[in-house]
This record gives structure tokens, sequence and C-alpha cells, in this order.
């Protein structure tokens, strides 16, 4: 069978052709003084014509000129003008190829050209090799090569020859990976790696597979189950830092693949690949297991909290219902003593109408519910210690947890626990560590002088678990609780890039100077709002000694823009969803960013992969998209979905898009794409994915999922990632402003009150972007200044603490570093966020940043009281996003809109692939909106107002076929509706 080509001609035109753009003509085809002295020694102007083409081919593209090949006319006009010549005279100089062979030698001797040879390709192999481990689609790969060819003004030769360098360079960087992974295994260590490969019984699965579907749902046997696959694959005995060997890109393919392919093809591999991938799968899975036992155990003991909560409450209830009896006694006995005490009875012996024995019984009683251990949450929880006896031994001694000092009593408490059940003890030492106990836990945990165990050992992993998650305590192996140090840029390297300067942050990095800035701000925003509130001038607000009233937003839409926007709907094509797709695709080529994973080839069957992304982006799944699309098998469907189905390949795919709808005129009335706004979207987890544990307190207690996206003004959702229903918006604001794979440059920002915090707030300026949040209850927040400023007798009452401007000092290098490491992509936004807000108060990190947001918070919360446009903005950038949810929610019908899957890599798949069909509606939409506009002759003023969201025209069930044949021509578009055809309809 022929072999596959990973390049073509027109693949590498770029590099063969030179560009028509004129900016590229002017950079390249530019002749110098020196240049133009050596071309008027030829006679006559075809020669010098000629000659001065060849010399300019010769550096760029780097190549001959062959006979016969007309350089394009602009370029050929362009370098006529600067020899004062016609460009026709290239027509006789075309005719003599002996003249051009002859200036083709002269030019190669003065300036060094050579025709590539045998030497050159393994002098380049050599040089692209180390590339390849990092850099895998062969087209980007083959730019690098043909760059260093010109550099070593070797000619280009032909694509086949770029090819062979470009196989054999990949061939010879997997080879490197796959000796540095598993070439100095020993026997026994093979022999280990191969038995991942085996049965675990005659009816079961292999090892392999068995160790990469754990269990899911929390539970105490699953905890164990989960501990048990860790426990194998730490027996295979490889350490974490063989993966540090080769380039990160490098591993993080290898694992990739090693947790996509299948046991049987692994076992038809040759030695050294499939040891490598095992060995590569071993480490990954220590990794993602430690993970998920560490979360397992924090959602169990979130569940038993909740529960606990749950009975607490009905127990109260029930409380209540009992005291009334033994209320009504004791107030009666208590009004007859007061009584007795007012008529002067001082003898008890007098008082003769207490039932002194029935009043003791409900003394007895009352004590007894009131007591803490009826009442309290926390014993209740103590109650339920027992469901977790047989896990927190095998928890706590499969983990080594590191933490600073601040936490060292709680380490000692979890390594003693530990201890205790690894030997078989039953009781706890005379005096265990008690420092880090909370005072609410105290009463529960030592009673009468003595420890009680099971509370004890309860309050040790709820505060592990909290640590946990602020990140006080690290555990080894793990992703998701590492040291909080080893997110950031190491200080050597942070100290050597302040030294060097400047850093890549959009504020001045001197302190001083920011805060000169920042009081320069504040300043002059209170004396604008203070002077416009004393003139009664503050557009739709109140400011006076009766407080602060803020009046809702008038709705500046025109009055027929809805009957407008019916109208021009109505003229849009229909058109299937399926169609929708092959045509967008067409338009952008989106479906070519899905290469595969390993050989980074296209997929052979384009409508098959559309297929998997429609299947992902409607919520279908692949069996039951399988049984409703003609022409694709599950295995078919499943294959591609694990192959060419990424993270990376559905941004930029989206990037594609987005690129594009930004071409589009009409888009340029909603906006200029520099400011943006984000929000989640809840979509419940039914069926067996209710197990995963996320509960969802501010929606209810149905589990689910948020689907978090960033909107540009020009409906363009640019970013969208899943994040539990039980997280805060606030820490992935910044992700998507900082991580998205598209053109937009993004200036402003809105969220609602869910995604500001004062965190974000200080984040912000040292990205460049101004932060607008739609804040509920404004009137309830402070103003913080900073020290030595005053707000006025009008806004005092707004007026909160000072900053702590000398925290901020001291910690102010430590921002840097912080914001420098987001910026480098070292670590995310989100990530430093989560961690920041889950420390406790005393954090000095945390703090700083706090208080730099507080100060920004200030002056936005001034900006938000004298500036109307900022307020209709912040309510234009949010509406979109909520409009653009609706098409959302359209889209996401099957299984009546809830996420079954509970895979986190699938959800996330789920959600990318809903915003890659969005964007595709919108362009598309966006595309024929704009004939139908200027069809109707909508002014302006009117078309900014019609969304590109519709989706009535569009058929988003039956079958999914993909016709191919009825798509438009290239550069065509479909007929718009005539009304004529609307009657007929």
């Amino acid at each position: 069978m022929a072999r596959r080509h990973l390049l073509t001609r027109e693949m590498l035109a770029g590099h063969y052709d030179p560009s028509l753009d004129e900016r590229e003509i002017a950079r390249h085809f530019t002749l110098t003084r020196d240049d133009l002295d050596l071309i008027a020694s030829r006679r006559g102007d075809a020669t010098r014509l000629g000659y001065a083409m060849l010399l300019l081919y010769l550096r760029w593209p780097g190549r001959v000129l062959e006979a016969g090949e007309a350089p394009p006319m602009p370029i050929l006009a362009f370098v006529a003008r600067q020899l004062n010549v016609s460009p026709m005279s290239w027509r006789d100089y075309a005719r003599r190829d002996e003249t051009r062979r002859t200036h083709l030698a002269d030019l190669s001797r003065r300036f060094g050209h050579v025709v590539f040879g045998r030497a050159d390709f393994y002098a380049l192999v050599a040089f692209a090799m180390p590339i390849a481990q990092t850099v895998t689609q062969p087209s980007r790969l083959a730019g690098i090569v043909m760059d260093e060819m010109r550099r070593r003004r070797l000619l280009l030769p032909p694509v086949t020859i770029v090819e062979a360098i470009v196989r054999r360079a990949r061939q010879q960087a997997g080879d490197l990976v796959h000796d540095v992974l598993a070439g100095d295994l020993g026997e026994p260590e093979r022999a280990r790696l191969d038995a991942l490969l085996s049965r675990r019984d005659e009816k079961s699965a292999t090892w392999l597979s068995w160790l990469r579907n754990p269990p899911l749902s929390p539970a105490s046997r699953n905890v164990l189950r989960l501990i048990e696959r860790l426990d194998h694959v730490r027996a295979l005995g490889f350490a974490a830092t063989r993966a540090t060997t080769i380039p990160q890109a490098a591993f993080d393919r290898i694992a990739d693949e090693a947790a996509r392919i299948t046991p049987q093809h692994l076992a038809e591999l040759p030695d050294r690949r499939r040891h490598a991938i095992l060995a590569a799968a071993g480490i990954r899975l220590e990794e993602s297991l430690t993970d998920a036992v560490l979360t397992m155990m924090d959602k169990l003991l979130g569940s038993m909290m909740r529960r606990a909560e749950n009975r607490t409450k009905d127990k109260a209830i029930g409380t209540i219902r009992s005291l009334q009896a033994q209320l009504r006694l004791l107030t009666g006995s208590c009004r007859t003593l007061l009584d007795a005490r007012a008529r002067g009875v001082d003898s008890l012996a007098a008082i003769g109408s207490i039932d002194w024995e029935r009043l003791g019984t409900a003394v007895v009683d009352a004590e007894l519910l009131i007591a803490p251990e009826t009442i309290d949450r926390t014993a209740e929880l103590i109650e339920r210690q027992r469901s977790l006896r047989s896990v927190i031994g095998p928890f706590l001694n499969a983990f080594e947890f590191r933490g600073t000092g601040a936490v060292q009593g709680l380490l000692d408490a979890v390594r003693l626990i530990a201890d205790i059940y690894r030997m078989g003890r039953r009781r706890l030492p005379d005096k265990p560590p008690l420092r880090f106990v909370p005072p609410s836990w105290r009463p529960f945990v030592l009673r009468d002088g003595e420890v009680v165990r099971a509370a004890y050992e309860l309050c040790v992993l709820t505060q592990l678990r909290d640590r946990l998650r602020a990140g006080d305590i690290s555990v080894a192996a793990s992703r998701q609780y590492r040291a909080f140090d080893s997110y950031l840029l190491p200080p050597d390297t942070f100290d050597a890039m302040r030294a060097r300067g400047p850093l890549p942050l959009a504020i001045d990095t001197d302190f001083d100077s920011f805060i000169a800035g920042r009081r320069a701000s504040l300043d002059a925003a209170i004396e604008r709002v203070t002077v416009l509130a004393r003139q009664g001038e503050l557009p739709q607000v109140r400011l006076d000694g009766n407080g602060l009233v803020i009046s809702p937003l008038k709705a500046l839409t025109p009055p027929d823009a809805e009957d407008m926007r019916r109208v021009a709907y109505e003229r849009l094509p229909r058109v299937k969803i399926t169609d929708l797709l092959l045509e967008v695709d067409g338009w952008t080529g989106f479906s070519e960013c899905f290469t595969h994973r390993r050989s980074a080839r296209v997929a052979d069957d384009r409508n098959a992969l559309l297929t998997v992304i429609l299947a992902d982006g409607i919520n279908l799944g692949l069996t039951r998209m399988a049984e409703t699309c003609q022409g694709a098998t599950l295995r078919q469907l499943a294959h591609l979905h694990d192959w060419h189905i990424s993270e990376a390949a559905y941004g930029e795919a989206l990037g594609r898009l987005i690129d594009v709808h930004r071409t589009v005129p009409l888009s340029a009335l909603w906006g200029d794409g520099t400011t943006s706004s984000s929000d989640g979207q809840l979509f419940h987890a039914g069926g067996r994915g209710a197990a995963i544990g996320d509960i969802n307190a501010r929606n209810g207690n149905e589990p689910g999922v948020s689907f978090y996206t960033h909107v540009s003004d020009q409906y363009d959702p640019f970013a969208s990632r899943v994040i539990a229903a039980t997280a805060g918006e606030a820490p992935y604001v910044l992700d998507g402003l900082l991580y998205h794979a598209t053109g937009l440059s993004i200036e402003e920002h809105y969220t609602d009150t869910g995604g500001a915090s004062d965190h974000v707030f200080g984040l912000m300026p040292f990205f460049g972007y101004r932060f607008a949040p739609r804040l509920r209850d404004l009137k309830d927040r402070r103003l913080h200044l900073l020290p030595g400023q005053e707000a006025g007798p009008l806004l005092a009452g707004m007026t909160g603490d000072p900053v702590a401007i000398g925290h901020v000092a001291a910690h102010w290098n430590e921002l840097l570093r912080l914001t420098t490491s987001i910026r480098s992509g070292t670590t995310t936004a989100s990530a430093m966020l989560r961690r920041l807000s889950a420390y406790p108060r005393q954090n000095g990190l945390a703090l700083a940043l706090r208080e730099v947001g507080r100060i920004e918070r200030s002056i936005f919360m001034l900006d938000w009281l004298r500036d109307l446009d900022l307020r209709r903005r912040t309510q234009a950038g949010l509406n979109k996003g909520e409009a653009r949810n609706a098409l959302a929610r359209a889209l996401f019908f099957n299984q009546l809109g809830e996420l079954r899957d509970r895979r986190f890599e699938n959800q996330t798949y789920r959600a990318s692939g809903l915003n890659l069909l969005v964007a595709a509606i919108i362009l598309w939409n966006t595309r024929y909106l704009e004939r139908a506009v200027g069809a109707l002759a909508i002014p302006d003023d009117v078309a900014r107002h019609i969304a590109p969201l519709g989706w009535e025209h569009i058929s988003l069930t039956g079958d999914y076929r993909w016709n191919v044949e009825s798509r438009p021509d290239p550069g065509q578009l479909r007929p718009l509706r005539t009304p004529s055809s609307l009657l007929a309809a």
C-alpha cells in the first residue's frame, strides 16, 4: 500500500510561493542600494529586471525562479518600478534560458547560495530532530526546517525532500523519547509492564483497562478500590522524575497516546515503543489516581457533612416540638414562683400548685434536648464516623502529606492516626497533638479531659481536607494538590527576568509609582463623583444625605427592531444543521484542525469527523449518533473521537471560525471586538451521573456542572470550560481572557456578581483588562481608600477600612512573581485564584492581592456612579451572553439537556463541541443576515439590534446526512427566501 503523504505542495505554498500582500511584497522584494548598483552593471531593461528577480527569489522564498515561471504581476511591477523599467520587459528575458542559468551561477557564487545535497539532508534531520519532540504538526515542522534552509542559504528542494526530512526527524525524535523513557529498563521492569496487557482473570479485562477505568462515585468501598489501583501502579516502580528527562510536551503526547491506545494494539507494537508507552501510562496513572483518591475523599466528607446538616435540621424541628410541652410546664412553674415571690411567699413548701416531680422530669428532658450533641451538626457528623472507619487507615497511609510549620501539628496528627491503623492499635496516646483543633470541635474532641478517638479522627480528616484545598498541605505525585510554590516561576528565574526587565505585565512594576497612579485615580474619581452629586447631575443616580439610589437602566432598542429582526430571519434559507456545518467548514476549513494525535494527519473521512463533532455539540453521544447517521459505524466514530478530538483542536477550530466572523462587515455593527462578558450555564447531571457527588447549593440539590463561557461584543463565544456546579465562577474569569486561541484583543470585561471578587479585581490591571462587573447591592459595598485620603461628607457613609498599603508593599515582589507566572503560562489564573481564595485569612499573598483588589473595586464603583455608558455597556454585554445561552440550550437538547457522562474529559468535549456549533451558527447567520439586511435596506442603527443567534430556520433534529452535493459553490451563498416563497410555504 502506498504511503500517505505528510506534506503536499499546496500545504507548503506559503513557503514556495511569495505572498501578494503589499506589506510582504515590500518586506521581501525591496532592493538595497548595493543591489541596485549590482543590477545597474547589466545591460538592457530585460536583463536588469530578470537579474533582479533571480536575486530576490534566491533570498525569498529561497529557491530558483524556474525556466518558464513568471513572477506574479504585483511583485514584478513593484520591482520594475524600483528599476525604472517596464514590467513587460520580463517577456524578453524569459525567452533566454541560457542567460538565466548564467545569472543564477553568478548570483549563487556572489551570495553563497548552494544546491541542496545529501550532506545537507542529514544535517537538517539532526537540526529538526529535537524540535520534532515538541512540534508534531508536519507543516509547522516543515516551515521551521525551510526557514533554516534559507538561513543556511540552501536552495529549497522539492516537497518530497522536505517531507523526507520531516519524516526522518519525527521518527528519530520518537525513537529518542522511547529510549529515554524505557531504554534503561531491566528485564523485571519490562515484565511488569508487559503484565499490564494480560487479563486479570479469564473473564475480566486487562490490568491496564482496569487501571484506566476507576470508580467515580464517592463511597468508602470506591476509595479502597482507587487505593488498590494506586498501589498496583506504584508497584511498577516508575518514579515521576522519569517524565522530566524529556520535554513536557513530548511526555504529554506519549502519555495521551497511552491513555487512548487499546491494550490489543499495544501488544502488537515493537518492544521499545510498547515499553515506553506503558511507562508513560504508569507515571500518568499514578498522578491521576492520586488526585482521584484525594478528590473522592473530599467529596465523601462533603457528602457526609451535607447529610449531617440535613439530619441536624430535622432533629432541630423535632426538638422544638418535643420542647413545647416541657416549656409549658417550665414556664407555668416559673410563673408560679414569680407570683409567689411578688406576694412575699419565701418558702417553696408554701407553694403547693407546682408538681415538683413533673417539673424535675421536664428539666431533665430539656437538658437532654438542648445538649450540643443533640442539635449540633458536628455531633451528627461524628456519629457517622463509623462509615469511614474502613477507609481512614488506608487513605492516610497511602500518601505523604507535606506542609509548612503552620500545619505541622495537623501533619503530626495525620501521621499518628496513620500509625495507629497500620499497627492495629485501639487507643490514642495520652497526649496527641491538639493545637490544630478549632474551637468548634474542642467540646467534642475533649470530653472530661479525655480525647474521644472518633471525634479526633474526623476532626483530623476535615482539617486535612480544608488545608489540602487551601494549598497549605501538598501531596507528592499529585497534580491538583501540589505545593503552592511549585506552580510559580522559580525565584531565581523570576529575579533574572525582573533584573533584565521589563516584566510582561501591563502595570508599572515599581510599587511607589503604581500606588501613586492608583492614588491619583482615586482622588480624581472621588472629586468627579462629589461635584456631580452636589449638582444633582449623576446620571440616573441620587447620592445625598439619605443614601445612594441607582435607577434601573432604560431600554434604548428602537421600537421596530423586533419587527425587522423577524423579517430578516424570514429571508434566511432553511438549512439542516449538517448542511450548515459543511458550508461553514468550506469557508473556514475548521475540520483541518482536528489532526491525529500521534501522526498529526487530517482525518480521511471529513464527514465522519463532523459527525463526531456534532455528536458532542448536541449531546447525542456516539452510540445514538451511529444509529441516527447513515454511513458511520460506532467503531469508526469512536476511533475518530479517541484520536482526533482534543481540547487544543477545538480551541484552534473555534479560533478559525471567530477570526473569519470578525471579517464580516455586519459584525462591526455589534462591536469592535474589544469588550466581552462571561457567565456560567448550569447543565444537570441526570441518570447515573448523579452519583458523582457534585451538589449545587445555589441551584438546588440536583447535581450538575456549569459551562462557563466568554462572549465578545460581536457575539463570538471565544472560550468555554466546564466547572463544578459547586465551584465559584470568579476564579475562571481570567482564564478565558488569557488563554483563548483567537485574534480578539479584549480590553474591558463584564460579569455578574458571581464572577466578581476582590482577588479578580486585583489581578485584572496586571494583564491590561478593565473589569466592570454588574454588582448586586452596590450601595451596601464599601469604598476602601489609601491612607491619608478623604472621601468627603457625601461618600463618608460608603467608606470602609483603609487599604493596608504596608502589607501590599511587603508582598509586592510576590505579587509580581505570581502574575508573571500566570502571564508566562507557568500556571493558570484559575488554579492560583482557587488556591488563594481557599487560604486562611492570615495568608500574606492572598491578603495583599485582596487589598490591591479593593483599590481597583473602589475606583470602579466611583466610575459606575458617574458613567452611564459604562453601565449600559455592561448590561448590553451580559445580555449578549444570556442570549447566547438560549441558543446553546436549544442545541444541547439530547438526554433532556442533561450530562449523563461522568468523565470530566468527555464533559469538556461536550462543552467545546457545543461552543463550536454555536460559533458556526453565528458565523452562518451573520453572512446570510448581512445579505438580508442589505436586501431589506435596514439602517445600521436598527441592524445592530438583530443578533445572529436565531435558530428557527435551522433543522436540528432528524437523520443527520451530509449532502456534499447540495453545498453552494465556492464563493457563493444560498439564495435568500423571497416573499413569494414565504407565502407558498
